[in-house]
């Protein structure tokens, strides 16, 4: 489900130098270690990787690093919070106008699109690693938080989607909870290598799918897919 924020340096610090793994140029020095982390956690794990490691990738030494950041802890939070982060920003924006200019159908089918765009396009499946068993220490919390706040939204947008006969079987919690699960499906799609041809179809029918559990009806939903294009694009112009 990320962007990275980039961070102008006029500092010599980072500066990439010789290395053995291309880096995209148009990258900043605190983005290409971004990348390359993530490259290197999903290739070896977290604990397999070290800082050292990380610089040598990018092609900076490895006091370079520590310029902009503590470690591999931080990075690894900056990395996850970016995975969560654009669904948080676009769901605050939409969710304040529901239900009176939004139905809350098509807010929760354009979150759960843009929430499985985002994972779909997270720098190396970064969301692999939500389940590590390092997440659940303190220096997370941050990042801990952000998801709950995200399944808290997926929560009320959903109770407030579903059909009655559904909404009296299943707490606001457990909608929220099932429904962000079914966004971040799309991690595995990605780690088993069955996303489809075309990966915005896959957003699409996450979205779909997250409807469809609360009893929405095909017609219903249909009409939910083209609101939802529609308040995308609008928060898209306006932002």
């Amino acid at each position: 489900m990320g962007h990275m924020s980039s961070v102008s340096t006029s500092s010599k610090a980072g500066r990439p130098r010789a290395s053995a793994h291309k880096q995209n140029s148009a990258l900043s020095a605190r983005e290409q270690i971004l990348d390359a982390a993530a490259a290197l956690f999903s290739e070896t794990g977290f604990s397999g990787s070290s800082t050292r490691a990380i610089a040598d990738r990018v092609g900076i030494r490895q006091q370079s690093l520590y310029y902009h950041f503590a470690g591999k802890d931080e990075i690894l939070a900056e990395l996850l919070s970016g995975s969560v982060r654009p669904s948080i920003e676009f769901v605050q924006r939409i969710e304040a106008r529901v239900p009176d200019e939004i139905t809350p159908a098509g807010a929760l089918f354009a979150l759960a699109s843009i929430d499985a765009r985002t994972l779909r396009q997270t720098p190396h499946n970064i969301g692999t690693l939500y389940l590590l068993p390092e997440i659940q220490e303190s220096r997370y919390d941050a990042f801990r938080i952000e998801r709950e706040q995200l399944r808290a939204s997926y929560g009320r947008l959903g109770v407030a989607a579903a059909h009655p006969d559904v909404a009296a079987t299943m707490s606001e919690d457990r909608i929220g909870a099932i429904l962000i699960q079914l966004a971040e499906l799309v991690i595995r799609l990605r780690r088993d290598g069955g996303t489809a041809a075309t990966p915005e179809d896959d957003d699409t029918t996450i979205a779909a799918s997250c409807l469809r559990v609360l009893g929405l009806s095909s017609a219903e939903i249909a009409a939910a897919r083209e609101e939802a294009a529609a308040v995308t694009a609008l928060s898209a112009s306006t932002h």
